[in-house]
C-alpha cells in the first residue's frame, strides 16, 4: 500500500488563518472557501478522501494569487468578482487593536524563529509598496539597500508599526492598509493620492534592541510600553520591580526604590540606573548590560556574580517622583544642593566607583555652568564649585582612561583660572598618555612656571623628553629601513638591466662580427 500523500508545504499558516476566522481548529473546518479569483467553485469538505489534493490545489491557487498581487498583475479587468480588499478580507488576519480591518496581513513565507521585534527595536526590512491598481510607488529592492527604522516610535506610517511588530525574522508577508493607517487624507503627492489604500510586501531581515549608550553597553527592548511622555530625571526617586539574571540564572528578584544616579547604594548596576532616564511609568523593559555597566571586573560576590559578567535585567517602572529641574531652583538652592552632591561624588570616588562619581560631578556643572550676573559672594561660590567639579571630573576620566574628556574638563578649568596647577598637570598627563609628547611637555613646563617646586612636573618633563627621543629613533630606523629597501630594489633593477643588455649585445666572434671584420680589411 503506497504511503499517504504528504501535506503540501506552507499549508499550516493558511489553515491556521482560516481556523482563526472560523473560530475553530483547522481540522474542524467544513469548507475551504474561495482561494483565488475564479469564484463560484464549490469547496470540498476537509476530511474527505480527496483532502490533501483539494487543499494542495487551493493552497497553490492562494499562493498564485499572492504572486499576482506582488507582481501587480491584479487589475480591475483581471480580478473577476473579487478585489484585493475582498481577497485580504477572506484570507488575511486583521492586526489592528480595535479590529477595524485597517491593516490586514497575509503571510507568504514563515519566519525562521518565534521571536518578534519589540517596541524601540531597530528593524531592517526590504519592501515594495503598490497602489491597488498594481502600480509600484516605492521599493527598497530597487535601491538594493535595506530600510531601517525604530519600531513603535512613529518614524513610519502606523500600518508599519503595527504590522512589522507581528513578524518573525525572515518572514515575508503582505499588508493591505486603509488610508487612516497609511498617508490619510493628505496622501503623499505625486505618487500617492489622498485617501489611498496601499499594498505592501515586507520581508523582515533582522532586528536588534535599542542602544541606550554610545558604546552599545546598554541595550533595551521594550516589552510593555509605558504611559505618558515624562521620564525620571537625574536625582528622581524611582520605584521599580527588578529581575536580574546571569547566564540564564536569576540572582536578583525584588521591588526597590532608589535615587537616579545613586542606584549603586542599593546594589543596582549602573546600566539599570542609566536606563531610568529613558523609561516611562508602567514600562517593562529588558536591559542587556555589558560588564562595564554591570558589576565590572570586581563582580558581586554577595550575589554570586563573577568578574566581567554580562547581565540581563527585566525592569518595570512602577512610579517615580521627579527631582527639580535647574530652572525650578534659585541660586542658593543650587549651591546648597551642589555641596551635598559634591560630597556624594567624593564618596563614590574614594570607593573606586568612578562612573557614579562622574554622574554627581556632572550634575554640579549642569546646575551652575550658565549662572551669571550674580552677587560677588554667590559668584565666587559658583566659581569655586565649578572648579572643583571640573577638576574632579578630569581625575575620574583619567582613572577611566578617557583622555579626551580629561583634556576638555581641564580646558574649562583653565578658562576660569589660567594658572591652575592641577588642571595644567592633569591635562599634561592625559596628553602624555595620548602620545602628544610636545603638548604634554608644554603643560608640565607651565606647571613649573606656576610652582617651580613641583617635582612631579619635572619628572614628567624628563619622561616627555625621553619619549620624544625614542620616537625620533624609531622614525630613523623606519626611514633607514625604507631607504635601504629602496636602494636594494634599485640595485636589483640595475643588475637585471645589465643582464638584458649583455644578452642583446652581439659577440665579436659572431657571423655579423666576422663580416664586419672582412669588410674593414677590404677597405682600409
Amino acid at each position: 500500500m503506497p504511503p499517504p500523500r504528504p501535506a503540501p508545504p506552507r499549508l499550516a499558516p493558511v489553515r491556521r488563518v482560516l481556523a482563526r476566522r472560523s473560530g475553530g481548529t483547522s481540522s474542524s473546518l467544513w469548507q475551504w472557501g474561495r482561494c483565488g479569483f475564479a469564484g463560484g467553485q464549490k469547496s470540498a469538505r476537509i476530511g474527505s478522501a480527496q483532502e490533501h489534493l483539494t487543499i494542495r490545489e487551493r493552497h497553490e491557487q492562494h499562493l498564485s494569487t499572492l504572486e499576482c498581487l506582488t507582481r501587480g498583475e491584479m487589475t480591475t479587468a483581471s480580478m473577476d468578482d473579487e478585489s484585493p480588499a475582498a481577497f485580504f478580507a477572506s484570507h488575511g488576519l486583521d492586526i489592528t487593536p480595535n479590529k477595524d480591518q485597517g491593516v490586514v496581513k497575509v503571510v507568504k513565507r514563515q519566519g525562521v524563529d518565534a521571536e518578534m521585534p519589540m517596541i524601540g527595536d531597530k528593524v531592517y526590512v526590504h519592501y515594495t509598496g503598490k497602489l491597488l491598481n498594481g502600480k509600484k510607488f516605492d521599493s527598497s529592492l530597487d535601491r538594493k539597500e535595506p530600510f531601517s527604522f525604530s519600531l513603535g516610535k512613529g518614524q513610519v506610517i502606523k500600518a508599519w508599526d503595527l504590522g512589522v511588530a507581528t513578524m518573525q525574522r525572515g518572514e515575508v508577508c503582505m499588508f493591505l492598509c486603509k488610508p487612516e493607517y497609511a498617508y490619510g487624507t493628505a496622501g503623499s503627492p505625486p505618487k500617492i493620492a489622498p485617501n489611498s489604500s496601499l499594498l505592501f510586501e515586507v520581508e523582515l531581515l533582522s532586528f536588534k534592541g535599542e542602544e541606550l549608550t554610545e558604546d552599545g553597553g546598554v541595550i533595551r527592548r521594550i516589552k510593555v510600553k509605558g504611559q505618558g511622555f515624562q521620564c525620571p530625571n537625574e536625582g528622581a526617586t524611582v520605584t521599580v520591580h527588578l529581575q536580574g539574571s546571569c547566564s540564564g540564572k536569576v540572582f536578583d528578584l525584588r521591588d526597590v526604590s532608589f535615587v537616579v544616579g545613586e542606584a549603586e547604594d542599593v546594589d543596582v548596576p549602573l546600566g539599570v540606573d542609566r536606563a531610568m532616564e529613558k523609561m516611562q511609568q508602567g514600562e517593562c523593559s529588558l536591559l542587556y548590560l555589558k560588564p562595564k555597566y554591570g558589576f565590572g571586573r570586581e563582580g558581586r560576590p554577595n550575589l554570586n556574580i563573577g568578574p566581567n559578567a554580562e547581565l540581563m535585567y527585566e525592569v518595570t517602572l512602577h512610579s517615580f517622583q521627579k527631582a527639580k529641574d535647574p530652572w525650578e531652583m534659585d541660586v542658593k538652592e543650587k549651591l546648597d544642593l551642589a555641596v551635598q552632591v559634591k560630597q556624594k561624588g567624593t564618596q563614590y570616588f574614594k570607593a573606586g566607583r568612578y562612573p557614579q562619581a562622574v554622574i554627581q560631578y556632572q550634575r554640579i556643572v549642569s546646575w551652575l555652568e550658565l549662572e551669571c550676573c550674580l552677587q560677588e559672594e554667590q559668584q565666587q561660590a559658583v566659581r569655586a564649585l565649578l572648579l572643583v567639579a571640573q577638576l574632579n571630573l578630569a581625575l575620574c576620566y583619567l582613572r577611566l582612561h578617557e583622555y579626551a574628556h580629561v583634556v576638555d574638563n581641564c580646558n574649562k578649568v583653565i578658562e576660569l583660572d589660567a594658572k591652575n596647577e592641577k588642571a595644567l598637570y592633569r591635562r599634561g598627563e592625559a596628553r602624555l598618555l595620548r602620545n602628544e609628547f610636545s603638548l604634554a611637555m608644554d603643560d608640565f613646563q607651565r606647571v613649573l612656571q606656576v610652582n617651580p617646586l613641583n617635582r612631579a612636573a619635572r619628572t614628567q618633563i624628563s619622561v616627555c623628553q625621553q619619549k620624544i627621543r625614542e620616537y625620533h629613533e624609531r622614525d630613523k630606523k623606519i626611514y633607514a629601513n625604507m631607504f635601504q629597501k629602496f636602494a636594494e630594489r634599485d640595485a636589483k633593477a640595475g643588475r637585471l638591466k645589465k643582464r638584458k643588455e649583455a644578452v642583446t649585445v652581439p659577440d665579436e666572434n659572431s657571423d655579423f662580427g666576422a663580416k664586419k671584420q672582412c669588410k674593414s680589411q677590404d677597405h682600409p
